[in-house]
């Protein structure tokens, strides 16, 4: 039944006359409803587009703040919206481009206690967001409502997206049974994302969405879409459900949602970033030590590139890809105090240095981020 309005048509007019999207399908689209996971790089394209084209009901999980180092990427937010809530801004800038659309803003962070009840209101599922154990969460969760998990992921000049639809085709846990070590995959607060990036790979989120709910074309279910910005290069890899896949297989092993905190191995002492452990401290315990011993030796693991950005006086640098080369200049009998970004590779250097023999080892919690907040105001932030 058409229920366009005259104003409806209008705005919808070169999607009307489209024969694959036809008055038919923006009807679709207008009944459909979407939840996006994540209001940031990749929650950015969605939300605009997705509202654009006339998804009727948008729902948005986030629950982190605009920050300044978002603003380089995540389109949605605006200088202005510094400090805001990320839901808040999204839908400021959705209804903006269309009033129509009826957005649901929910501001909490995912987990296995509201994950199901957020999902089940929602035809469509589309995973924005950039840490392992909130992909395992939203791939359980959908394979258990059997609903389409739109999957997408950026970092530095690479992107990949697909489309996990439960057994009609493989579910993340297929691609990746296994999260990785923890530390050993950087954030891209650690090693940065060109801005376009999730312009690309979000957009292609949002036209699979679209195709999902008019049901035209061929949905990237079993294929694995792989961008390379700087080859300007696409690449297809064909994937296939595993029949021992632990969640969509022909035997499950696992029938619920579980601790994937502990899943992906956060929180276990060292590797995890900003972890509170006996290696751990923070940023005015290190500007004490440095005062108290002038042998005290402040390792800095980051590149040499992010060390011409900014850089604590004094330190010395070593990146952890060259560390294990280079302990040779390094005296086992000194203390040494190990910083990076925001600490993740950090406490990487340290299992590094202990592997070599070193005993007396600390830690920079937080990092160079955490010292120019609360040591040296004046220092620029990247």
């Amino acid at each position: 039944m058409n229920d366009l309005t005259r104003d409806q048509i209008l705005r919808y007019s070169r999607h009307l006359i489209m024969p694959e999207v036809g008055v038919e399908g923006q009807q679709k689209l207008k009944d459909a409803s979407i939840l996006l996971i994540g209001a940031g790089g990749l929650g950015s394209p969605l939300g605009l587009y997705l509202a654009a084209a006339g998804v009727g009901r948008l729902g948005i999980v986030d629950f982190d703040k605009v920050d300044f180092t978002n603003l380089q990427r995540q389109i949605i937010h605006r200088t202005e919206d510094v400090g805001r809530l990320k839901v808040e801004s999204a839908k400021e800038r959705i209804h903006a481009i269309n009033p129509e659309v009826q957005v649901t803003a929910f501001n909490a962070k995912l987990s296995r206690d509201n994950i199901m009840e957020l999902i089940n209101d929602y035809q469509v599922v589309i995973d924005g967001t950039d840490n392992f154990p909130t992909r395992y969460l939203v791939n359980d969760a959908c394979v258990f409502q059997k609903k389409p998990n739109i999957y997408g992921s950026i970092f530095r000049f690479d992107g990949q997206a697909t489309v996990f639809y439960p057994f009609k085709g493989p579910c993340y846990r297929c691609l990746y049974p296994e999260p990785p070590p923890p530390g050993m995959v950087p954030s891209c607060a650690e090693g940065g994302v060109l801005g376009v990036l999730p312009g690309i790979i979000g957009v292609i989120q949002a036209t699979e969405a679209i195709k999902l709910m008019i049901g035209k074309g061929e949905p990237l279910i079993g294929r694995l879409l792989l961008y390379n910005a700087l080859k300007m290069e696409f690449r297809e890899v064909k994937l296939k459900r595993d029949p021992r896949c632990p969640v969509c297989g022909d035997h499950p092993t696992v029938t619920e949602l579980v601790d994937y905190e502990d899943f992906c191995g956060m929180g276990r002492g060292l590797e995890t970033e900003g972890a509170h452990s006996a290696y751990d401290l923070g940023p005015n315990e290190v500007k004490r030590l440095l005062e108290q011993d002038r042998k005290l030796v402040l390792l800095d693991v980051r590149e040499p590139h992010e060390y011409e950005i900014v850089r604590i006086e004094g330190a010395r640098l070593i990146p952890l890809s060259e560390l294990h080369l280079r302990t040779n200049e390094l005296d086992t009998a000194e203390t040494i105090v190990t910083y990076c970004h925001h600490g993740q590779r950090s406490l990487q250097a340290i299992k590094t240095l202990e592997h070599f023999g070193f005993k007396k080892l600390k830690h920079l919690r937080g990092g160079i981020d955490a010292w120019a907040c609360e040591v040296d105001t004046e220092m620029a932030r990247y």
